[in-house]
């Protein structure tokens, strides 16, 4: 099932903007102005104008945020078709992005290019990559299955003799510039009326069915009809200062940064079979992998014992001129892990009704913003989405130990 087209033309909705000195603050006051929080704000801004929305954000230069630090990659070649699903509205937006997001002074240009991804199996995965690639043709990716020998043919510089199949993403898949594409969405929601404060949300005051205010460290306080939890790695805690446990931590990743002599033609997003990725970024190459240290909440510095002899030869084996790479640099930045079962939560509180979640990516944040933030606000808006179902990535699920499990999980 793919997603229906987009249609970002206003519209009357049930929800009704705050007129009257009793009211809330805010109609919608949104913990937390990364990507998700931004885009989020701007659907719904978008979808109802006139709506009052708040955006509360503490890290205005969003130093550890996952939107500055991400490594910004798009792919269909997921296990859950509505990852997919996501993707392919993902992939269209951003190839229309400055239509959607673009201001007379401030054009967007995410550089997007979609050379695709490719998962390399070895003997003992390719039944779970034939069923993997069954799944994603079903829910409508462009994705191929290639033999050692299409592989030597498409990419003469990769090294597959230990290699038994190939999954290769033909279009819609690749790279943008992330921290493009959250600006452009604030600087939109900004430009459509939506409020930015610099704060931080310390608590929330709540009867048993709904977030009355949120509490700030300023001492102040914001009253609202509706409440986003868009907090991303600290998307637990806020969730806790409602009284909800929400399974979701900040969960460190490094990035390291290579050059090398000799440019891999037509280079897509690579995935080993040892669990390494790697791809183009400019005249380098970027890579990460599975972290050696998994504790939640580590220091947002690279760990450089992750970049050890095995690691440098796991990628020489597989790419034989980067013998002679070198680092240049790294750097680390959170996934925000649900730890549940790797998939977002998007969609209400079954108690707190007017407490409302986008959280959780486990890594594939930045492509899925977009309709994730369509998803969210059509369901706080109309009580579903229409144009983007996401129930299965309800809050219900948690309570109910009903894992959606994600099988690919890059890092």
């Amino acid at each position: 099932m793919t997603a229906k087209p987009m249609n970002t033309q206003p519209q009357n909705t049930l929800a009704t903007p705050v007129t009257n000195r009793q009211a809330p603050s805010a109609d919608v006051v949104i913990v937390g102005s990364g990507v998700m929080g931004a885009a989020t704000a701007w659907w719904l801004t978008r979808l109802q104008p006139g709506l009052k929305v708040t955006l509360v954000e503490s890290d205005t230069r969003f130093e550890k945020a996952s939107s500055s630090l991400s490594a910004s990659s798009i792919r269909q070649q997921f296990t859950c078709p509505v990852n997919i699903r996501l993707s392919l509205f993902g992939i269209q937006f951003l190839r229309e992005a400055d239509q959607h997001l673009g201001l007379p002074e401030h054009p967007v240009a995410l550089g997007l290019q979609e050379p695709g991804y490719l998962y390399l199996a070895q003997t003992s995965q390719v039944a779970a990559m034939q069923t993997a690639h069954q799944i994603q043709k079903n829910a409508g990716a462009d994705v191929a299955l290639l033999g050692p020998e299409a592989l030597r043919q498409r990419y003469p510089w990769l090294n597959v003799d230990d290699v038994a199949l190939g999954s290769l993403g033909l279009s819609g898949e690749g790279w943008f510039d992330g921290p493009a594409l959250h600006q452009a969405f604030l600087k939109k929601a900004m430009a459509q009326g939506v409020q930015r404060r610099q704060d931080r949300v310390v608590g929330m005051d709540h009867t048993a069915t709904q977030i009355t205010q949120v509490r700030l460290a300023s001492g102040s306080h914001l009253r609202c009809g509706q409440v986003v939890n868009a907090a991303g790695a600290w998307a637990g805690e806020v969730a806790a200062m409602a009284g909800v446990a929400l399974p979701v931590e900040p969960a460190r990743r490094t990035v390291f940064v290579l050059s090398t002599p000799e440019p891999l033609p037509h280079c897509p997003l690579l995935i080993d079979p040892s669990g390494w990725w790697l791809r183009p970024e400019g005249r380098f190459l970027i890579t990460g992998s599975e972290p050696l240290q998994t504790e939640a909440g580590l220091p947002l510095e690279p760990d450089w014992l992750e970049w050890n002899d095995e690691q440098w030869a796991s990628l020489a084996h597989r790419i034989p001129s980067l013998a002679a790479l070198r680092v240049q640099r790294a750097w680390a930045g959170y996934y925000e892990m649900n730890t549940f079962d790797h998939n977002a939560v998007i969609g209400p509180h079954p108690l707190l009704r007017n407490l409302f979640f986008i959280n959780g990516f486990s890594g594939h944040g930045m492509q899925h913003a977009p309709g994730a933030g369509l998803a969210l606000a059509e369901c706080m808006l109309h009580g579903q989405s229409a144009s983007l179902p996401v129930g299965e990535l309800g809050f219900e699920r948690l309570l109910q130990n009903r894992p959606l499990r994600e099988l690919h999980v890059i890092g």
